[in-house]
């Protein structure tokens, strides 16, 4: 039975159309698969079918959820329709829940709005339907005292509260570790299976495509250009696109061989503890070790990655080696000079590090152009340099981009665009350790790429030095020499990135690799 039967939807906002006939069907107990890159006209699809376009959007087409035709409704009839047949789950939980709200209210909300109930049974059935998704818990809790993972496991649950017969799932793992990733997944599968309803995932992560979805649509430029049974499709690809998309994803970065250098930065039995809340009147606040004894070394021109799961404590030791927070007991130096010096940040040895964020456009300030944006690291200097100008143009030509880009504003790049200018600031004070913090997983597979392939290249002109940090285990192992294993606030394996991943010898390093999703081999499919 056909659950979802989009035809020849054609979508314009003002005078630019963004969806061009797009025809996708998929049935009751179906997982369908929208992919591609950002600006392909996914995201559009699925706010097309929920009714939640842009005011003054014009569509034509059909969009035939059971018997109902979606762009033939009144907002009143999609606002009976939406929580009660179809539900939607959005790529950021933190910013989709209310913060001021428990988790059990905000899931008894949708109950409460859509059907006769008592707030009484509304909570009861809250509380019962965050306990299916895995949440067994008080469900009197903030969404900013749960982890990632268990806000997105509410946001699921308030979707699915009335059972609906469609759940849109919007990039629903994107910012996961690969643990949690693995288990959202496993959890909106068995939903599927046990309510017989319909998920049309979108994603941009062709691995988690290729292992939870029975069919896949490939968009691009707003069109539909391929689509087809998942294994019919791995198998025999058509379009130059589809292809062009698989390749990227299984991109291998060509890093240059690592030059022995003398020791750069020396972490040294860190330990970093938080206070907590009192649990008596009287008694003495209990602490949580964020940091327990870790000890490592990066050489000048050595790569190295950090990987483990949200709350590891990779945040934590990042702002450390970084001199924003200091730490109870061991010593962080940089060249032999210490971050901190009598419990005060040394700002001679910060100036000396730079960070590129995960999410490019929230890390600049969009009122000011890219020259101001990129030099921004020359206050840190005690007098800026003489030829401003030409390090500002050899920055950007560095990370590939033109000397009249310094003149324009951030929001007039794209995502990849807007990274390499993250990495120019980066450079401009030519740093001697850059922390890379989840800097490419917010891309597209191509995007990704290609800024994988500018920090090779970077590698190849300068002795660059590097922490990077990701949850994407496939990426740290092609742009890294050597990998930290990182659990519950402590190193638990470290060693060369090819044998840590191929051999590994700590029981939470192999979890790590078997959750994390893979592309099946093409000539295997």
């Amino acid at each position: 039975m056909t659950l979802l039967s989009i035809k020849n939807l054609t979508l314009a906002i003002g005078d630019t159309e963004i969806l061009h006939d797009v025809d996708l069907s998929m049935q009751a107990g179906e997982i369908a698969a929208i992919t591609g890159e950002s600006g392909s006209g996914k995201s559009m699809t699925a706010l097309s079918v929920m009714g939640l376009l842009p005011t003054g959007s014009k569509t034509t087409g059909r969009i035939m959820l059971d018997d109902t035709d979606i762009l033939d409704v009144t907002e009143k009839h999609l606002c009976t329709l939406r929580g009660n047949v179809m539900g939607m789950v959005f790529q950021e939980p933190m910013t989709a829940l209310n913060p001021v709200q428990t988790i059990g209210a905000q899931v008894a909300e949708t109950i409460l709005i859509h059907e006769g109930t008592t707030k009484a049974q509304a909570h009861a059935r809250a509380a019962d339907m965050l306990r299916k998704v895995g949440l067994d818990m008080s469900p009197n809790r903030y969404p900013h005292e749960l982890s990632g993972g268990q806000r997105q496991r509410v946001v699921i649950a308030m979707a699915i509260a009335l059972r609906p017969k469609l759940l849109i799932a919007d990039e629903p793992t994107t910012a996961l570790d690969v643990t949690t990733q693995a288990t959202i997944l496993d959890l909106l599968r068995d939903l599927v299976r046990e309510f017989e309803m319909g998920l049309l995932i979108i994603t941009h992560d062709l691995a988690v495509v290729a292992n939870i979805a029975d069919q896949i649509i490939v968009m691009q430029n707003g069109r539909v250009v391929e689509s087809g049974a998942t294994q019919t499709l791995l198998r025999n690809m058509q379009h130059p696109y589809t292809k062009a998309l698989f390749d990227a994803s299984r991109h291998r970065v060509d890093l240059p061989p690592k030059i022995a250098g003398d020791p750069l930065l020396n972490v040294k039995d860190v330990a970093r503890d938080y206070p907590m809340p009192r649990t008596t009147v009287f008694g003495k606040r209990p602490k949580f070790r964020a940091l327990d004894a870790i000890t490592f070394q990066i050489e000048q021109g050595e790569r190295v990655g950090l990987v483990g799961e949200s709350g590891c404590g990779k945040s934590t030791l990042t702002h450390a080696i970084l001199g924003l927070e200091d730490v109870q007991r061991g010593q962080i130096t940089l060249a032999g000079s210490p971050v901190f010096t009598d419990n005060r940040p040394n700002l001679s040895v910060r100036r000396r590090m730079q960070v590129v964020f995960q999410d490019p456009y929230s890390s600049f300030n969009p009122r000011h152009k890219v020259r101001r944006l990129i030099s921004e690291p020359w206050h840190l200097l005690p007098t800026p340099p003489a030829d401003a100008d030409a390090s500002i143009t050899r920055a950007l030509r560095e990370v590939g981009l033109q000397a009249g880009d310094a003149d324009k504003y951030i929001h007039e790049f794209s995502g990849g665009q807007r990274q390499r200018i993250a990495i120019a600031r980066a450079l401009i004070v030519e740093p001697d350790l850059i922390i890379f913090d989840e800097a490419v997983s917010a891309l597209d597979v191509s995007v990704r790429a290609q800024v994988l392939d500018l920090i090779a290249d970077l590698c190849r002109k300068r002795r660059l030095a590097y922490l990077f940090i990701s949850h994407d285990l496939t990426v740290v192992r092609g742009v890294t020499d050597r990998v930290l294993v990182m659990k519950a606030g402590q190193i638990v394996e470290q060693g060369d990135s090819e044998q840590v991943f191929t051999a590994p010898t700590h029981p939470y390093t192999k979890t790590l690799l078997a959750a994390a999703p893979r592309l099946p081999e093409l000539d295997k499919v």
